[in-house]
């Protein structure tokens, strides 16, 4: 356990908000090595019953348009009304790069410095999935410290919308005014699993595009099938850097959360998440295990070179590694 304290001192001292215990825990997470990884499954189980209660919310968006600023505010506004507020980051690009979409806390500079708030950002090595997979895990320790509301950004590409929805309660997608054609900009597939829109810097001169842009957003969800039969997105106006609307935004989060528990929608949520994550974990232990064997890495990298260069089918080169696995 962290800092050689045992897991009823480890959970004592995360439910008491000790934020070096809260450090020390999600840094065990993090590691790869087989003894934290044991001690991390042995202090998850143990805090599972203070996790659940949380407000979990997942906001994304295009690059530029204002997610930092938009959680900044959003944040201090929830804090300043008594709650804790915890923000994480999956960054789809930090297996390539090693960086992480918050990168330095001054993007996010008042929350940075918020006692009752608490900014982590991914973890910067391995696939998406594990990444994933540690912010799932990173969540339920802040919720077991005390923190009620749970952000989780993503930089809003690639899978990494899919994989923040999989993990939280109500998915907010922050969309720009006047970015030529609005329904270009968004993806058809991240609008199928929204939750909530926001137009945001929709303030001074971008106030009336920003009007035409809800409303062209509006008039696209028609089309759509919306996730829930009970619960019809909402298109709504915001400014992060003015504070202008996201009170209302709030409302709509809320809102949200009593519709989807009224229809028991809610808990059916979260029960397909967990399976999801078992899954989501167990694959990521048998690709591991299947790398570390000496015998079969030398064979994969000559496969996929044989794959990449065309001689050889992908279907021909799972043939030959699955065996391995017993498959």
């Amino acid at each position: 356990m962290p800092n050689g304290r045992s897991i009823e001192e480890t959970v004592a001292d995360l439910r008491a908000g000790d934020r070096a215990t809260l450090a020390r825990a999600i840094t065990l997470i993090e590691s790869r090595k087989p003894d934290h990884r044991r001690a991390a499954a042995a202090l998850l189980q143990a805090i599972l019953p203070y996790t659940g209660e949380a407000w979990r919310v997942g906001i994304s968006g295009v690059p530029g348009v204002g997610k930092s600023t938009t959680i900044d505010q959003l944040g201090i506004n929830l804090t300043e009304a008594g709650n804790k507020v915890a923000v994480l980051a999956v960054d789809p690009s930090s297996q390539r790069t090693g960086g992480s979409i918050l990168g330095d806390k001054t993007r996010m500079a008042r929350l940075a410095v918020d006692p009752n708030a608490f900014i982590r950002p991914s973890p910067s090595a391995g696939t998406l999935g594990g990444v994933a997979a540690r912010t799932r895990e990173t969540m339920l320790v802040c919720e077991a410290a005390g923190f009620d509301v749970v952000i989780v950004e993503t930089v809003g590409t690639g899978q990494s919308e899919t994989a923040v929805a999989d993990m939280v309660d109500v998915f907010v997608v922050l969309a720009l005014p006047g970015a030529g054609d609005e329904l270009q900009g968004i993806k058809k597939g991240i609008l199928e699993i929204a939750d909530i829109i926001a137009v945001n810097k929709a303030d001074g001169e971008n106030a009336d595009r920003a009007r035409q842009a809800a409303a062209s957003l509006r008039a696209a969800l028609h089309i759509l099938t919306p996730i829930s039969p009970n619960w019809t997105p909402p298109v709504l106006a915001v400014s992060g850097l003015s504070n202008l609307g996201l009170d209302k935004l709030w409302v709509e989060i809320g809102a949200h959360r009593a519709t989807m528990q009224a229809s028991g929608e809610f808990d059916e949520r979260r029960a397909v998440q967990r399976v999801k994550w078992m899954w989501g974990m167990l694959e990521e232990r048998l690709l591991a295990r299947l790398r570390a064997d000496p015998d079969v890495s030398a064979r994969l990298d000559a496969l996929e070179r044989d794959v990449r260069e065309g001689r050889l089918a992908p279907t021909a080169a799972v043939e030959e590694v699955a065996p391995a696995l017993g498959a």
